[in-house]
């Protein structure tokens, strides 16, 4: 059995662990045609780009020997989507990717393109996390008057005591006062 294939064989039985699971494609001879082994169908490059932008991982391998052909096809979705979008890979970039031939050079681009792509995620996060801060102080001051208004008409706060006491004094004497009212009868009414 080839080197490829033993991998191969190993991948699948290491889809059980944290890593996600990987869908296999096996590349059939010259035709190019593309079988996903997981769904048990032809599928072309367009479909293949839309799983990997879903966030699958891939693999591809040569239907009879075996040999890992997912760098080629990556690189193929990549020229599709350049041919059809020219602005995806510049110019400039590409010549870079050229000169860059040797160990050392690919080595560093492929340094620079994970850290630019890392950055990249990192900035995107910021940007969310800052728009929901952004949301967040954008409803601070509805807050504030909301929570304002709450406290005014809320119960009152707890009184002064000294307040409380002459409540207290002023209510005895109304009672006192209508006890005597009761205890006197009324003059200019005879019976």
């Amino acid at each position: 059995m080839s080197r490829a294939r033993t991998k191969l064989l190993q991948g699948d039985r290491n889809a059980g662990s944290a890593a996600p699971a990987r869908t296999i494609f096996k590349k059939y001879g010259k035709n190019r045609r593309l079988y996903d082994t997981s769904a048990s169908r032809y599928v072309n490059l367009e479909e293949m780009a839309g799983l990997i932008r879903q966030g699958k991982e891939i693999q591809v391998v040569d239907a009879k020997t075996g040999e890992d052909l997912t760098r080629v096809t990556l690189m193929q979705i990549i020229m599709e989507d350049a041919r059809d979008k020219p602005t995806v890979l510049p110019v400039e970039l590409l010549r870079h990717l050229i000169v860059a031939s040797d160990h050392a050079g690919r080595e560093f681009i492929t340094w620079y393109m994970h850290s630019a792509f890392d950055t990249y995620r990192k900035v995107q996060s910021a940007l969310e996390s800052g728009l929901s801060e952004v949301q967040s102080a954008a409803k601070s001051p509805l807050q504030l008057v909301k929570s304002f208004l709450q406290s005014t008409v809320s119960p009152k706060p707890a009184e002064d005591p000294e307040l409380q006491e002459l409540r207290n004094r002023v209510a005895e004497l109304e009672a006192r006062l209508e006890a005597s009212k009761k205890r006197v009868p009324s003059k200019g009414k005879t019976g």
